[in-house]
């Protein structure tokens, strides 16, 4: 049986070059690794361009919409399941549910709140799913800096800080996934 990952990602695909190659460089080696896709059901940016890789290693994609995103941003149409859910709070708990793991790419405050929500899931004994962000470019330093200032101030302990994945490569983090 397969294992779904969460990939929360921008619904634009950024200025860097890097980050797209390394997208779907990080797509085929989840694919390889018989990876299925959950992400937020969009046909733009990182979200459109994660679907279509899965989509074209032959892999299931299913995304989850809440309806009010549905007539505001294009919605995939070639996506295996489309899960329509009533709010964005309904649409992550969905998400959680449907995952075996999350990966965070670049992406704005939408990608961080999902990517911290589910860190947090895992902190309070929630869930225990592992969670990641790939780090490309040193694009989430300052998420960890940040994190290492908690522990610092003594808001977090150091052992919570060190349940997020920080991945630098594609394998990397898939293998880090796949042993947590």
């Amino acid at each position: 049986m397969s294992k779904k990952v969460c990939i929360f990602c921008g619904a634009r695909t950024g200025n860097s070059p890097e980050v797209i190659a390394k997208t779907k460089e990080l797509v085929a080696e989840l694919a390889a690794q018989e990876y299925d896709l959950v992400y937020g059901g969009g046909s733009s940016g990182l979200m459109g361009l994660i679907a279509d890789e899965f989509l074209a290693h032959g892999r299931e994609v299913i995304g989850v919409r809440p309806v009010i995103l549905l007539s505001e941003e294009i919605t995939h149409q070639g996506v295996t399941r489309m899960i329509e859910t009533e709010d964005m709070f309904i649409r992550k708990q969905k998400m959680v549910e449907l995952s075996d793991s999350f990966i965070a790419l670049p992406g704005g405050v939408g990608t961080l709140d999902e990517i911290v929500e589910v860190f947090t899931l895992n902190k309070v004994n929630h869930i225990q799913k592992p969670c990641a962000v790939y780090n490309i470019h040193g694009f989430y330093d300052k998420l960890v800096e940040l994190m290492t200032t908690f522990v610092e101030y003594d808001y977090m302990d150091q052992s919570a800080l060190e349940e997020l994945i920080v991945a630098h490569s594609a394998k990397e983090l898939v293998d880090r996934i796949k042993t947590n």
